[in-house]
């Protein structure tokens, strides 16, 4: 380049300004990225030169691990536990110098290197790491595995599951070093329960116990987790504690802050963003944490050397998942707790079946409070018996019966009252006043609903209805079939018009409440806490769920009037419970004695009676008929199993809601239940696994949805 050439720019200098700017401009254009190599020619890695992958192909004929070569200049990064990107599908026709080639580009985890490979076969190279961070360890893949193997699914859906999406921004950061072994906390209030103070120091020694426990009615059980973890520990080992919701995460959250101290456990919730919980996680992975708290995902933590796994609430719903295949926390915890030979510990202020059949069969040891110890705690239960018949004869029929009014004055003289309502919304049910029939949408034939005062619209399709007329009486009025918790709200704060009337439901979650006196209407499972307790609670429209067409309706009753009778004070304080259902039901009696565990041990002696679960192991087939039919007839189901229906499926009509897992809108499905005896639970689910690999292998067809345990039953 010639002087002039150089001084081409421009005598004011703006020469390498230009220059400046062409670099700039072309840094900040989108330029395509390039298609990650297929390494034609590239040398293999030395030493193990095959790695072993599990790709991201939930389907279960694809259930297996895949070998790919290893490039030389990836051999340092592909470790056992990296994520990787390989290319998938190409078959054996594309074969270049010895490597396959082609096929789709997808995700996958490295679980092992090797020497040689089992397939005689070429092999495809991998694509490329994603990041040599090892986010999948041995531990965790066994676990991945032995979850597959008992919901019949996949490998890849459990790890989908398991390890969470990456945030390379939170990948960059270091996390800290560990903190030291904490102090062996002192027994605290688990002093209240018989075998409490023994339950911690076999946790701070380093022992494994395995307790079902039965939670006193207050606000203490976070704080008796954070102890249990505290001691866990002391002694040098991980613990994990999921919960069912956020809310539930975050009293653990502050009791563990409250005994330990900043920086000692992570928080896995929905609630933190990805990055955050990625960050979260990550640093739980790497040792720099060793408790963890957190909801539904956190059972898969990556806890370093688990000494306790706990899980509060196992009749909740949310501990079951909505994905393939359908894990369930307590499941799920039981079996880290059998693989990691660490302690486990099933809370909550009800007992479930489940839990009453692992105390029964000595898998667990109950971990409970003497009886006068637990009647003291929880609050006076009072229902609507004889002798309130005789002073009101229509108190039977009232949903807000005289003796519900009475606790409503007296509790409001000393502090905030709650009332549960199985419903949210003003009505949402209707029928016409006249003749009882179920009022329908005109489009749809959908249930007509009154979310608010005035508007009146169907609860599936949503279309508004402003003239309607019954269709079997002509009749133009309407009745509410299910009284809502915004008209039961309006109506208390017509009755009580110089008391403040709050709400909680899925709409608006209140967490806690002031202690003065309030009317706090919620939704089952919204209850807020309040400040000292409540001083009174209404249970109402207990007909709603008792009469659910499911086995675990009382159960699921029962478990839900506890919860939020634990809410208001002792009988020592003065708190007061009244239900509002038939007095002379079993549900209703264990909530009166309070008695949780013996309402579970009657339950589980009739399932055993009927051949239910969890005595027996279950699983629905679901499909259309033929399908169904003929995937019955090619599974080779264990000699035990019992086939019961198949029975037709409520047809899904436009606009309604739908569940995860329902038929497609406007098909007519099936369904079937496969049942075994107890230890055949592994034969079965293995044996629906293979039909179904077979099915998909061969085309498949028609759908045919499998789940096995499944939470409704009929």
């Amino acid at each position: 380049m010639s002087s002039e050439n150089e001084r081409g720019g421009g005598a004011q200098g703006d020469g390498p300004e230009q220059l400046a700017l062409i670099r700039e401009t072309v840094r900040k254009a989108k330029v395509p990225r390039a298609k990650p190599r297929t390494w034609r020619g590239a040398a293999l890695a030395k030493e193990l030169p095959v790695a072993r992958v599990v790709v991201n192909k939930g389907v279960l004929h694809l259930d297996q691990y895949f070998d790919y070569a290893v490039p030389e200049e990836l051999d340092a990064d592909a470790q056992p536990g990296v994520r990787v990107r390989v290319r998938f599908g190409a078959g054996t026709r594309n074969v270049r110098d010895g490597r396959r080639e082609g096929g789709g580009l997808i995700d996958g985890f490295v679980v092992e290197r090797r020497a040689d490979s089992d397939y005689a076969g070429p092999l495809a190279a991998l694509a490329g790491v994603v990041s040599p961070e090892r986010v999948l360890s041995a531990e965790m893949l066994s676990l991945a595995r032995a979850v597959a193997d008992r919901y019949a699914g996949s490998l890849a859906d459990v790890l989908q599951l398991a390890v969470p999406p990456r945030n390379a921004r939170a990948e960059a950061k270091p996390s800290p070093e560990p903190p030291p072994p904490p102090a062996e906390p002192a027994a605290g209030s688990w002093e209240r329960y018989q075998q409490g103070p023994a339950f911690l120091r076999a946790l701070a020694s380093g022992g494994a116990p395995r307790a079902v426990w039965t939670a006193l009615p207050g606000p203490l059980w976070a704080e008796e987790i954070a102890r249990a973890v505290g001691a866990t520990l002391a002694s040098g080992r991980g613990a994990l504690v999921v919960v069912p919701d956020g809310r539930a995460a975050g009293r653990v959250d502050a009791a563990l802050t409250a005994l330990l101290g900043e920086g000692r456990h992570a928080l896995l919730t929905a609630e933190s963003g990805p990055e955050r919980r990625y960050r979260q996680w990550l640093a739980v992975r790497r040792g720099a944490v060793r408790a963890v708290v957190g909801t539904r995902a956190a059972m898969f933590a990556p806890v370093e050397d688990p000494g306790l796994v706990v899980v509060w609430e196992d009749g909740d719903s949310s501990h079951s998942d909505d994905n393939a295949p359908f894990p369930h926390v307590r499941e799920v915890l039981e079996l880290r707790a059998a693989h990691d030979k660490c302690g486990f510990l099933l809370g909550s202020t009800s007992c479930t079946v489940e839990a009453a059949q692992l105390v029964q069969s000595g898998w667990a040891a109950p971990l409970v409070a003497d009886r006068a110890v637990a009647r003291a705690a929880a609050p006076l239960v009072r229902t609507v018996g004889d002798g309130e018949l005789a002073r009101d004869e229509a108190a039977r029929a009232a949903r807000l019966p005289s003796l519900a009014w009475q606790a409503v004055r007296e509790g409001l003289k000393s502090g905030p009252v709650l009332v549960q309502v199985p419903r949210r919304g003003y009505a949402p049910r209707l029928a016409c006043a006249r003749c009882r029939e179920p009022a329908r949408c005109r489009r749809c034939a959908g249930p007509l609903e009154a979310p608010d005062e005035r508007e009146l619209r169907c609860a599936w399709c949503g279309t508004a209805e402003a003239d309607w007329h019954c269709g079997q009486c002509g009749a133009h009025r309407l009745r509410a079939q299910i009284v809502g918790a915004r008209r039961t709200a309006e109506e208390l704060g017509r009755a009580f018009p110089a008391v403040p009337v709050r709400t909680s439901g899925r709409d608006h979650v209140l967490d806690s409440v002031p202690g003065q006196p309030a009317l706090v209407v919620s939704t089952p499972g919204a209850e807020p806490v309040a400040e000292g307790g409540y001083a009174a609670a209404l249970l109402l429209d207990g007909w709603a769920m008792l009469s659910r067409p499911d086995i675990r309706a009382g159960e699921e009753a029962l478990r839900r009037w506890i919860s939020a009778a634990s809410l208001v004070r002792g009988q020592e304080e003065g708190g007061t419970v009244v239900v509002v259902a038939e007095p002379t039901l079993r549900p209703v009696q264990a909530l009166v004695r309070w008695d949780p565990v013996g309402h579970a041990l009657r339950e589980l002696a009739e399932r055993a009676e009927l051949n239910f679960p969890p005595v027996s192991r279950m699983a629905e087939v679901i499909g259309r008929a033929e399908a169904v039919e003929t995937f019955l007839a090619a599974a080779q189901l264990p000699p035990e199993a019992q086939v019961l229906g198949p029975v037709p499926l409520p047809v899904a009509d436009p606009g309604r809601p739908r569940r995860p897992g329902d038929p497609p809108v406007g098909e007519r499905w099936e369904r079937a239940l496969v049942r075994v005896p107890p230890g055949r639970g592994a034969a079965l689910a293995a044996a629906l696994k293979a039909a179904q690999a077979g099915r998909l292998a061969r085309g498949g067809g028609d759908p045919v949805r499998i789940r096995i345990d499944p939470p409704d039953i009929g």
